[in-house]
Order: C-alpha cells, then sequence, then structure tokens
C-alpha cells in the first residue's frame, strides 16, 4: 500500500505506542512464570502479535479482557511443536532458548527479512547445553530439542543483545546455580537492562551482572513470585522518537506516555536532540516539542542503532554536517538500514556517505517530494515520513504499511496531529 504525505503543520497531543521490547519480554516472562499476569498497555504491533502466539504456543493462556491481557502461565508445556516468530528478530532470539527448555522436538521458523538473518550462534551455543539442534546453514527454519542444561558458557555479544535476553531468561527458569555467562564485547547494554528489570518484576532468578561482562547465577541469586503480576507495558522510545522529531520538524507536539527514566536504549534520542538544538520542555507526564533553528549533532548509536532513522530525519533539516557513529549495527535489520537511509533520502535530495563506522549527513539544503520506498522496513517508512511533513511537494511512501511491525497506529497519529496524509487505512488497537 502507498501514503502520500503534503508538507504539513503539526499541532496537538499524541500518547507513544507501547513498547515492543517490554511487550515481547513480559510475555516471555509471563510464561516462564507459574502464576496469573496481567498486562496493562499491551501492544498489537506484528512483532508483538507474533510473541502472544508463541507464549500460547508453548503452553500460555491468554485472555483479552477490557484492553488487558490476562495471562495464565505454568512454566513451559508446548501445546504445539511449531513456533512461527513472524518477523520479529527478538522473538527468534529470546524465544529459542526458552523453547529449549522443553523436551520436546519443535520447529522454529520466521518470515520475511527473518530469513536472512544469521542464527548461527544457536548452532554454537546450544549443542553445549545439551539442546539438539539443526538450522538451514545458519538459518531458519531451526529445529530444536532440550531440555536445555545451564552451564558456564562464553558468548560473542557484538551482534545483538537478545541472544543473551534469551539466555538469561532460560537459565532464571531453570533455578541455574553456580553457572556463569560470560559475554565478548556486549553492544547495546541497555537492552539487557530492560531484560533484568522485566525478570525483577516478574520474581524470575536473578543473575550477579559483573559491570556486563559476567553473569553469575549463584544459589542466593532469585526472588519469591506473587500469585499475580501486573505489569503496565510502558511506552515505546523506539517509535516515539520519530513523533519527537516531527515535533521539531513541524511541530509543536506533546508526547505522552515515554518515561525519562526508562531503561529503553532509544531514550538516548533526547540527547541527541538537545544536541542538535530541539526545544524540548520535560512536562509533568509529557514532553512537548517545539520547532527550532536546529544544527548539525555528533552522536553515537552504537548501542541504540533502531534510531538512525529518526536521527537521519533529523539531521536532514540540522544546518551542517550530522555524524552518527554505529553504523555497523545497521547490515541486519529488516533491510540494511544504511544503503536504505542513504537511498531513499538521496531521493529527497539528501546527501548521505557512510562507511564501516560512520555515517555522515548533509543537512539544511531543504528537502523535496519523491516517491520512496519503505524496503519492507517500518522504520524506514516512518523516517521518510517525517522527513516528508516539511518538504517541498508530496511524498510518496511506497509499501508504507510496513509500520504495522512495531506501530500499527503510525499514520493515524500523525493525521490526529494535523499530517496531510492520503491512502491511509482506518487503524484500530482492538483488532
Amino acid at each position: 500500500m502507498k501514503v502520500t504525505i503534503h508538507s504539513s503543520r503539526l499541532g496537538g497531543t499524541v500518547r507513544a505506542n507501547a513498547s515492543k521490547s517490554s511487550m515481547q519480554r513480559a510475555c516471555a516472562a509471563a510464561l516462564l512464570s507459574k502464576g496469573t499476569t496481567i498486562l496493562r498497555n499491551p501492544g498489537t504491533s506484528n512483532d508483538d502479535l507474533a510473541a502472544i502466539s508463541i507464549i500460547q504456543a508453548l503452553g500460555a493462556r491468554v485472555e483479552n479482557e477490557s484492553g488487558e491481557l490476562i495471562i495464565q502461565g505454568k512454566g513451559l508445556h508446548p501445546v504445539k511443536n511449531e513456533i512461527d516468530c513472524g518477523e520479529s528478530g527478538l522473538s527468534i532470539r529470546m524465544f529459542t532458548p526458552i523453547a529449549a527448555l522443553s523436551d520436546q522436538l519443535i520447529t522454529i521458523r520466521g518470515s520475511g527479512s527473518l530469513l536472512t538473518r544469521p542464527l548461527g550462534f544457536f548452532d554454537e551455543i546450544l549443542p553445549v547445553l545439551g539442546v539438539d539442534i539443526s538450522s538451514n546453514q545458519g538459518h531458519l527454519p531451526l529445529l530444536i530439542r532440550g531440555p536445555l542444561q545451564p552451564r558456564d558458557i562464553t558468548v560473542d555479544g557484538s551482534l545483538s543483545s537478545q541472544f543473551l535476553t534469551g539466555l538469561l531468561m532460560a537459565y532464571a527458569a531453570t533455578g541455574a546455580k553456580n553457572v556463569t555467562i560470560t559475554v565478548r564485547d556486549l553492544k547495546s547494554r541497555p537492552y539487557i537492562d530492560l531484560t533484568l528489570d522485566v525478570m525483577q518484576q516478574f520474581g524470575m532468578k536473578l543473575p550477579v551482572n559483573h559491570h556486563y561482562e559476567k553473569f553469575f547465577f549463584s544459589p542466593e541469586s532469585f526472588i519469591t513470585k506473587s500469585a499475580t503480576t501486573t505489569y503496565f507495558v510502558e511506552g515505546d522510545w523506539s517509535g516515539g522518537a520519530f513523533l519527537l522529531v516531527a515535533g521539531a520538524i513541524a511541530g509543536p507536539v506533546t508526547v505522552h506516555g515515554l518515561d525519562l527514566m526508562s531503561t529503553q536504549a532509544d531514550k538516548a534520542v533526547y540527547d541527541a536532540m538537545m544536541a542538535a538544538n530541539a526545544s524540548i520542555v520535560v512536562e509533568a507526564k509529557a514532553l512537548k516539542i517545539f520547532p527550532s533553528a536546529l544544527k548539525a549533532f555528533e552522536f553515537d548509536a552504537t548501542d541504540c542503532p533502531d534510531l538512525f532513522p529518526p536521527l537521519v530525519a533529523l539531521a536532514a533539516y540540522c544546518e551542517g554536517i550530522t555524524r552518527i557513529r554505529g553504523v555497523q549495527r545497521l547490515t541486519h535489520k529488516e533491510s540494511n538500514r544504511a544503503v536504505a537511509l542513504q537511498q531513499e533520502f538521496g531521493k529527497m535530495g539528501v546527501s548521505i556517505d557512510y562507511d564501516d563506522e560512520m555515517m555522515v549527513i548533509h543537512g539544511g539544503q531543504g528537502l523535496k517530494g519523491a516517491t520512496v520506498h519503505s524496503h519492507h522496513d517500518h522504520r524506514i517508512a516512518m523516517a521518510c515520513a517525517v522527513a516528508a511533513l516539511r518538504a517541498d511537494g508530496p511524498t510518496i511512501i511506497e509499501d508504507a504499511m510496513a509500520v504495522r511491525k512495531s506501530y500499527p497506529g503510525f499514520y493515524q497519529d500523525l493525521k490526529s496531529l494535523g499530517a496531510a496524509i492520503e491512502g491511509v487505512f482506518v487503524y484500530s488497537d482492538h483488532g
């Protein structure tokens, strides 16, 4: 589907969508916990729905009551021999070690860009933990049979922290004792903070964190879980970043639901925007963003690579040359985001250069409307949409509904703020 976005001035208030990073982790914790979980403010993105489907296949009972999810967890008791992760990278990396807790043969599938993402990590690590595994030369589908047995292991954390998230939860679910996960070159540390925070809220056994290099499960490191856990899925800084940038480009915009005390890595967008001279007022429960004279900035996105797309949209309107580090983290996403950003923003008149480490954006030259493509990537679609808000002429985004992966209501939220958008289906978060 295509959408057309015309140059617009925004104004109004919007609530950030639910964080899929929090939602998916909470689903995993609810599955492994014995008892009832009440998930408030649950997400409805494709990735969120994939996580719900997975925990149901692995034995959890899930009901929707008045917009809240009631999850009955009893540990891992698969009712199906196959799980489908859709296109969710977190789901495949987190739920594979969790599914490996079972002694049943389970097939793990996915779709879209997930079929090309490297998963050789599991071929190397899971056999060490007593798990039988076969893969398609390091790619999906995976066939696994456990049960996983926690042992001292060393893992590479440079590609993604999501593998570690799955291992931490799987180890905790076994009541692991006197074992250590050693991690080399861990990237995206804030996401491990989020994982540990979710584990703590669900009463899961917590490892001792030695500077993100060693995670030691001691005999004493556990918390007693209550019969019912109520978990509020916080607002999503990853999706909210696009709303904040939209406010800086075409606002004013007020965004509710973003917690500056969050462990989400992408709250760092606030620091990047301040470096760009954005005008942001922090209110009691909201951030208010006004247009301002934006200037070029430097930022390291190594630990928060999902910020590249919104920050490129911001940098396009910043006077001067912006430099963003961490390009090496962009290859194995829904698209090769460095290539996609360079191509699509190039169509809008923005010159972007990059190497293995740095992306350089030449901003402040004015943008022109163009026909662009999302590359089937939700964040590329949203970046182009935000950039289009002050472009000269209309911008047509092809495969625009890629946003359903993380933020299905994105275009409707922009429209509610005053954006002139054509071709948007009416979205309901209730179905």
